[in-house]
């Protein structure tokens, strides 16, 4: 008796995208992206904010890169970091050095972000990536795809290991006056592994996974197999899959209930998000006062020395002709923040400003894009905690030379988690609301173009 045939495997990723309705996060307006072939991408017409970009292979390479990632992290945090000598006296230093050294110093609260951050953000995002692309294209699909993959996109706002490296380049060119030093293999991981870890992000096409996952049949509810094309008013949009819930798909009444394809909760807009975003802005601007006030760093060198705010570290770099660190430091910890909260309060205040004669119908595009760039850019200023992390973990000669770090990083790192905190809360949606550009809410035809990667 012959065995009973093999159950034929799932397609994860169709060679041609179906047409299908979507709403533009930037804006706001259903549009049909059409049908896309590999490395096509639709944009959106009124704003210009990508809808869908497709990539060739796209599990396969994105099964490649986070597999790689997950490789070279495991060197990154296993292997020596860098190794300190000065006086006759050598220390080594790993990634872990970092956070143990603030917990020593009772900056326990700087520890666990720069922890997170640097070992638990990005090892959830590239072992759940992992997880969810094999687990679609395997031939019996792997339980809760879609709630790992969730989990994934979530720690992906906060893994900054493009940052660490940055922070690693910052604290090894400091350190050049004060100690001699050498290379460990973790540094050379951490460069690969930013690249491996950038490229997986774009080969991988986040809707080409949510289409794998309802193929496999995990979905929350079932969905019906032609969708509409047509919009109608009260339709809503899924901010973590994007599928748009047609008529009756969503709960009325009380709220809009959960999502059928991934099971987040549905909102037409982001909850509050304007009085969310006035009180992250807030509270930034007010910590953003003792994050230069108190200082962020305490160096003692032969005995003698005192501690340094932000200003006086860059005032420090430019007596010591590091012209080009003075300026990187300087940008991230200075200009990035102000022009993060600024930002964010020039679309709050254009949101605002609809019942006056001003408008809110000014620049809406160039708003929206700075919205992408604001929620961009904040990351970058954990550069200087992850220098200072690395500083005061490297430098303990007692009284040769030491590097403390102060409550004035505890501060900053604080103004820069609650901007990101800000950007997240914010839905630029609202400012194309408040103009009247979404008050019926049309849907129009998008044309693909070709993309590279």
């Amino acid at each position: 008796m012959s065995p009973p045939p093999a159950a034929p495997a799932i397609e994860a990723e169709p060679s041609v995208t179906h047409p299908e309705l979507r709403e533009c996060f930037g804006c706001g307006m259903f549009q049909i992206v059409p049908a896309l072939g590999p490395d096509q991408r639709a944009d959106c017409l009124r704003c210009g904010t990508a809808l869908r970009r497709t990539r060739t292979d796209s599990f396969g390479r994105g099964i490649a890169l986070n597999a790689a990632t997950l490789v070279l992290f495991l060197v990154l945090w296993t292997s020596m970091l860098m190794q300190v000598s000065t006086a006759g006296i050598v220390h080594d230093s790993t990634l872990a050095s970092g956070p143990l050294e603030l917990v020593r110093h009772g900056l326990w609260p700087l520890a666990l972000i720069v922890a997170f951050t640097t070992a638990i953000a990005p090892l959830g995002k590239h072992a759940g990536m992992l997880y969810v692309l094999i687990g679609a294209s395997a031939r019996t699909p792997f339980p809760y795809l879609g709630r790992v993959f969730r989990f994934a996109r979530t720690m992906g706002i906060w893994a900054m290991l493009e940052v660490l490296l940055l922070g690693v380049f910052v604290a090894f060119t400091k350190l050049g006056d004060l100690v001699h030093i050498e290379v460990g293999p973790a540094v050379w991981a951490l460069g690969l592994l930013t690249i491996t870890a950038l490229w997986a992000d774009t080969a991988v096409d986040r809707d080409a996974v949510w289409e794998a996952i309802e193929r496999s049949g995990q979905t929350q509810a079932p969905l019906p197999e032609n969708r509409s094309l047509v919009f109608h008013p009260g339709m809503v949009a899924c901010e973590a899959c994007g599928l748009v819930a047609q008529g009756g798909d969503h709960r009325e009444g009380g709220g809009h209930g959960s999502c059928l394809r991934c099971g987040a909760a549905l909102h037409p807009r982001k909850p509050d998000a304007l009085n969310r975003t006035w009180a992250y802005v807030i509270a930034a601007t007010i910590l953003y006062i003792p994050a230069n006030y108190y200082p962020v760093l305490t160096v003692i060198q032969a005995g003698s020395g005192q501690p340094s705010t932000i200003l006086d570290g860059i005032i420090e770099l430019i007596a010591s002709h590091m012209y080009p660190l003075a300026i990187l430091v300087f940008v991230a910890s200075v200009m990035v923040p102000i022009l993060k909260l600024a930002g964010l309060a020039v679309m709050l205040m254009a949101v605002m400003l609809v019942t006056t004669e001003l408008g809110a119908n000014r620049l809406l595009m160039q708003r929206t894009k700075l919205y992408f760039i604001v929620a961009w850019i904040g990351r970058w200023s954990m550069v200087d905690i992850f220098m200072e992390s690395l500083l005061g973990a490297l430098v303990q000669f007692g009284a040769v030379v030491s590097i403390a770090p102060g409550m004035g990083a505890v501060a900053f790192c604080g103004v820069v988690i609650i901007t990101i905190l800000g950007a997240e809360a914010f839905d630029p949606r609202i400012m194309w609301d408040a103009a009247g550009q979404n008050k019926h809410r049309p849907w129009q035809y998008l044309r693909a173009r070709r993309t590279t990667h």
